[in-house]
Protein backbone atom coordinates (compact mmCIF):
# COMPACT_ATOMS: atom_id res chain seq x y z
CA UNK A 1 0.00 0.00 0.00
CA UNK A 2 1.72 3.85 -0.80
CA UNK A 3 1.65 6.26 1.28
CA UNK A 4 -1.57 7.78 2.83
CA UNK A 5 -2.09 11.85 2.74
CA UNK A 6 -3.07 14.10 5.34
CA UNK A 7 -5.20 17.19 5.50
CA UNK A 8 -5.52 19.05 8.58
CA UNK A 9 -7.53 21.81 9.81
CA UNK A 10 -6.11 23.77 12.20
CA UNK A 11 -9.00 26.28 13.86
CA UNK A 12 -6.36 27.44 15.99
CA UNK A 13 -8.23 30.24 19.07
CA UNK A 14 -11.36 30.51 16.98
CA UNK A 15 -15.15 28.87 17.70
CA UNK A 16 -17.88 29.42 19.71
CA UNK A 17 -20.41 26.63 19.64
CA UNK A 18 -22.91 28.55 17.07
CA UNK A 19 -20.23 28.14 14.95
CA UNK A 20 -18.64 24.78 15.10
CA UNK A 21 -22.13 23.87 14.89
CA UNK A 22 -22.71 24.93 11.82
CA UNK A 23 -19.31 24.35 10.33
CA UNK A 24 -19.61 20.51 11.49
CA UNK A 25 -23.29 20.51 9.76
CA UNK A 26 -21.15 21.65 6.37
CA UNK A 27 -18.55 19.24 6.36
CA UNK A 28 -21.06 16.48 6.90
CA UNK A 29 -22.08 17.34 3.90
CA UNK A 30 -19.23 16.57 2.15
CA UNK A 31 -18.76 12.88 0.39
CA UNK A 32 -15.88 10.96 1.78
CA UNK A 33 -15.26 8.16 1.18
CA UNK A 34 -13.87 5.91 3.76
CA UNK A 35 -11.71 4.02 1.47
CA UNK A 36 -10.09 7.01 0.28
CA UNK A 37 -6.13 7.26 0.98
CA UNK A 38 -6.37 10.19 2.55
CA UNK A 39 -6.55 11.19 6.28
CA UNK A 40 -8.74 14.37 7.21
CA UNK A 41 -7.82 15.46 10.78
CA UNK A 42 -9.57 18.38 12.12
CA UNK A 43 -8.05 20.42 15.20
CA UNK A 44 -10.62 22.80 16.76
CA UNK A 45 -9.67 24.06 20.61
CA UNK A 46 -9.31 22.12 22.91
CA UNK A 47 -12.46 23.21 24.48
CA UNK A 48 -14.51 22.18 21.30
CA UNK A 49 -12.74 19.20 20.46
CA UNK A 50 -15.41 16.63 21.79
CA UNK A 51 -18.23 18.80 20.63
CA UNK A 52 -16.71 18.37 17.06
CA UNK A 53 -16.18 14.89 17.69
CA UNK A 54 -19.99 14.56 18.61
CA UNK A 55 -21.03 16.15 15.06
CA UNK A 56 -18.53 14.95 12.54
CA UNK A 57 -18.84 11.65 10.71
CA UNK A 58 -16.14 9.13 11.34
CA UNK A 59 -14.27 9.79 8.06
CA UNK A 60 -12.92 13.01 10.14
CA UNK A 61 -10.35 12.40 12.72
CA UNK A 62 -10.05 14.96 15.37
CA UNK A 63 -6.98 17.06 17.07
CA UNK A 64 -5.99 18.70 19.09
CA UNK A 65 -3.44 22.10 19.09
CA UNK A 66 -0.78 21.11 21.88
CA UNK A 67 0.01 18.71 24.90
CA UNK A 68 1.61 18.58 27.77
CA UNK A 69 5.49 16.96 28.09
CA UNK A 70 4.62 14.68 30.53
CA UNK A 71 1.68 13.19 32.77
CA UNK A 72 -1.03 15.72 34.76
CA UNK A 73 0.13 17.72 37.61
CA UNK A 74 0.18 21.20 38.78
CA UNK A 75 0.13 23.01 34.82
CA UNK A 76 -2.21 25.33 34.75
CA UNK A 77 -3.94 25.15 31.55
CA UNK A 78 -2.06 22.57 30.04
CA UNK A 79 -3.61 18.89 28.88
CA UNK A 80 -1.91 15.92 28.96
CA UNK A 81 -1.38 12.89 26.66
CA UNK A 82 -3.42 10.88 28.98
CA UNK A 83 -6.81 13.68 29.05
CA UNK A 84 -6.55 13.70 25.41
CA UNK A 85 -6.78 10.47 24.97
CA UNK A 86 -9.69 10.09 27.61
CA UNK A 87 -12.13 12.01 25.62
CA UNK A 88 -11.08 9.46 22.42
CA UNK A 89 -8.94 12.43 20.90
CA UNK A 90 -6.66 10.67 18.57
CA UNK A 91 -4.20 13.55 17.38
CA UNK A 92 -2.59 16.31 18.70
CA UNK A 93 -0.45 19.27 16.87
CA UNK A 94 2.81 19.93 18.21
CA UNK A 95 5.56 22.58 17.87
CA UNK A 96 2.72 25.33 15.43
CA UNK A 97 5.36 28.60 14.74
CA UNK A 98 3.03 29.83 16.74
CA UNK A 99 3.83 28.23 20.20
CA UNK A 100 7.18 28.28 19.18
CA UNK A 101 7.61 32.06 18.12
CA UNK A 102 4.81 34.01 20.52
CA UNK A 103 6.94 36.15 23.23
CA UNK A 104 4.56 34.50 25.88
CA UNK A 105 5.61 31.27 24.90
CA UNK A 106 8.59 30.82 23.43
CA UNK A 107 8.75 26.88 23.36
CA UNK A 108 12.16 25.14 22.42
CA UNK A 109 12.71 22.88 19.90
CA UNK A 110 14.06 21.03 23.34
CA UNK A 111 10.37 21.13 24.52
CA UNK A 112 8.63 20.33 21.64
CA UNK A 113 10.62 17.19 20.93
CA UNK A 114 9.84 15.99 24.46
CA UNK A 115 6.37 16.63 24.00
CA UNK A 116 6.32 14.71 21.22
CA UNK A 117 7.63 12.14 22.57
CA UNK A 118 5.32 11.45 25.28
CA UNK A 119 2.27 11.93 22.87
CA UNK A 120 3.87 8.95 20.75
CA UNK A 121 4.68 7.05 24.16
CA UNK A 122 0.78 7.33 25.19
CA UNK A 123 -0.59 6.70 21.95
CA UNK A 124 -1.19 9.77 20.08
CA UNK A 125 -0.58 10.43 16.81
CA UNK A 126 1.43 13.62 15.84
CA UNK A 127 1.47 16.28 13.58
CA UNK A 128 5.43 17.69 14.32
CA UNK A 129 5.14 21.05 12.69
CA UNK A 130 8.78 22.61 11.63
CA UNK A 131 9.40 25.78 9.56
CA UNK A 132 11.11 28.91 9.29
CA UNK A 133 10.56 32.55 9.92
CA UNK A 134 10.27 35.23 7.08
CA UNK A 135 13.54 36.83 8.32
CA UNK A 136 15.02 32.85 8.25
CA UNK A 137 13.91 32.59 5.09
CA UNK A 138 15.05 35.70 3.74
CA UNK A 139 18.45 35.04 5.57
CA UNK A 140 18.82 31.52 3.28
CA UNK A 141 18.77 29.98 6.67
CA UNK A 142 15.63 27.35 5.70
CA UNK A 143 17.49 24.39 5.70
CA UNK A 144 19.32 25.08 9.02
CA UNK A 145 16.22 25.62 11.07
CA UNK A 146 14.63 23.06 9.42
CA UNK A 147 17.16 20.55 10.19
CA UNK A 148 17.72 21.94 13.71
CA UNK A 149 14.00 21.69 14.32
CA UNK A 150 14.03 17.80 13.16
CA UNK A 151 16.91 16.78 15.02
CA UNK A 152 15.19 17.66 18.35
CA UNK A 153 12.53 15.57 17.08
CA UNK A 154 14.10 12.66 15.93
CA UNK A 155 16.27 13.03 18.97
CA UNK A 156 13.94 12.09 21.42
CA UNK A 157 11.98 9.08 19.39
CA UNK A 158 14.59 7.31 18.44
Amino acid sequence: MGRRFMVGGNWKCNGTKESIEALCASLSTLELPSDANVDVMIAPSSLHATMTRSLLPDVYQIGVQNCWTGKGGAFTGESSAEMIKDLGIDWVIIGHSERRHLPILKESDETIAQKVAYALEKGLKVMPCIGELLEEREAGKTNEVNERQLKAIAGAVT
